[in-house]
């Protein structure tokens, strides 16, 4: 059974970069898109970001276009999502997750409902 667990959140200033770290275990991530969300406080979760099972597909929503960059390293079992220029509104706790495809895919999806795991979260938060 897949398990992810997230790292590199902490706090940033407006404009700052962070680099979150999703690293899997349990089984390995050559079969599964994997795509980032968030939730911020009385909100519902969103999509960020994903990327399909051989890297050479992502998606990004309109919101973090241009300023994330979703990667996965598949040797390493780790998906990362580097995050340049934030802002406040970018404060979330933010998730990865893995959709199983064991056939592959051409596109990664971005509705949650596709995703069968999930970290436990990182907390970004973005303040001066």
């Amino acid at each position: 059974q897949l398990q992810l667990v997230e790292s590199g959140g902490g706090l940033v200033q407006p404009g700052g970069s962070l680099r979150l770290s999703c690293a899997a275990s349990g089984a390995t991530l050559n079969y599964y898109g994997l795509g980032w969300f968030r939730q911020a406080p009385g909100k519902e979760r969103e999509v960020v970001s994903c990327i399909s099972t051989s890297g050479s597909s992502t998606t990004y929503a309109d919101s973090v276009k241009g300023r994330f960059t979703i990667s996965r390293d598949n040797a390493k079992n780790t998906v990362y999502l580097q995050m340049n220029s934030l802002k406040p509104e970018d404060t979330a706790v933010y998730y990865c997750a893995g959709d199983y495809r064991p056939l592959g895919q051409a596109l990664c999806s971005m509705r949650p409902g596709t995703y069968d795991y999930w970290g436990q979260g990182a907390q970004v938060t973005v303040s001066s």
